[in-house]
């Protein structure tokens, strides 16, 4: 037993320290929260999807960035509105919107797929740096994505999605046709007629 431990010390080393990686490394990581919402989504599980999305965060930031935009093109209401709008609106905009995210998943619907290979390159193409993290990648229809990731009470979540007008997009060509419908006009009630002498 000695002897083949001598002889094999440098392997054993090498796999000790990959056991430990991947025991207590690789979990804390933002590389392995993105594999792990992935599996989420592929098993249709919206709960456990959505422990990977501040959807808070996410929202706030989208309405940040949609604001300044239209503010920079001239747009005066998005400058009056400010960011004092959003943060009092991201509340239950985000909660509409994590319900909406849950029930996709859970129907497997395609707008939420995440394709192996756009997961891939975003793994890659990640930045880490402390409690912050970022990577960008492509989705079927070649839109470039951008998200911020940050660790909070040691798990990793998405908090920022940029280029938020393409997700709004998305969301707005996913809705029922009849969200589209302009309303119909009330239905009126019956008119009815006054008692006359003869009928009382």
């Amino acid at each position: 037993m000695i002897s083949f431990v001598s002889r094999h010390a440098i392997g054993i080393l090498v796999f000790a320290a990959i056991m430990v990686w991947g025991l207590f490394y690789l979990p804390t990581t933002p590389s392995y929260a993105i594999f792990e919402l992935k599996q989420a989504v592929d098993a249709r599980d919206g709960d456990a999807a959505a422990r990977y999305v501040d959807f808070e965060s996410v929202v706030r930031n989208a309405g940040y960035e949609v604001v300044e935009s239209r503010a920079a093109n001239g747009d005066v209401i998005s400058a009056l509105i400010g960011k004092g709008a959003v943060d009092a609106l991201s509340r239950p905009l985000s909660s509409a919107l994590e319900m909406w995210a849950k029930r996709k998943v859970e129907d497997g619907a395609r707008q939420v797929q995440m394709p192996a290979v756009a997961v891939a390159g975003a793994i890659l193409l990640l930045h880490h740096s402390g409690d912050t993290a970022s990577t960008s990648f492509r989705d079927d229809q070649g839109r470039e994505w951008k998200a911020t990731m940050s660790r909070r009470n040691g798990e990793w979540q998405i908090v920022e999605v940029k280029n938020i007008e393409q997700l709004l997009d998305k969301l707005n060509s996913s809705r029922p046709d009849y969200w589209n419908q302009a309303p119909s006009a009330p239905v009126q009630p019956p008119a009815v007629s006054p008692p006359t002498p003869s009928t009382l």
